[in-house]
């Protein structure tokens, strides 16, 4: 059961099957993987956390592996729906001031040569608004294992 700190959190609410249109692809203990409302290609998964997590600034060192662990969440649900090759994948997490939801949540897009090109800026890799998940957890082992004291 997802937790909560703002009882408006419509990913809580998708997290805890209390979103009667939001289309669950794959879920897990801990996961839920469901169709972007506003898909940016064919295939635009979010992977979010049942857990209310507000940001990639909300975590530390010890969420590296979630982090992995939504990221193989994403993938499999691509490979469920065809596609076998993740060079064609992005997946990657926006980086506020750039969230439109305040839950943790991983985009997963498939294949980027068909990413809308209205919607492309919004996630192009590595820039101050979006990161790839590898880059996120290298990201979260750099700056603890460098200052501790930010856990």
């Amino acid at each position: 059961m997802a937790t909560n700190s703002g009882r408006n959190c419509i990913f809580c609410l998708i997290a805890n099957d209390q979103d009667e249109e939001a289309e669950i692809m794959k879920e897990s203990d801990e996961l839920v993987c469901f169709k972007d409302i506003n898909p940016a290609a064919p295939h635009h998964y979010l992977v979010v956390p049942k857990r209310h997590i507000h940001c990639c600034f909300s975590l530390h060192r010890g969420h590296i592996s979630l982090v992995k662990r939504m990221a193989e969440m994403g993938e499999a649900v691509l490979r469920e729906q065809g596609i076998t090759d993740m060079k064609v994948a992005r997946l990657g997490f926006h980086m506020p001031p750039y969230i439109s939801v305040g839950h943790l949540h991983l985009h997963v897009i498939a294949p980027t040569c068909q990413i809308s090109p209205y919607m492309k800026y919004k996630f192009i890799p590595e820039t101050v608004a979006f990161i790839t998940e590898e880059s996120l957890r290298n990201w979260l082992w750099n700056i603890n294992h460098q200052n501790p004291s930010i856990i």
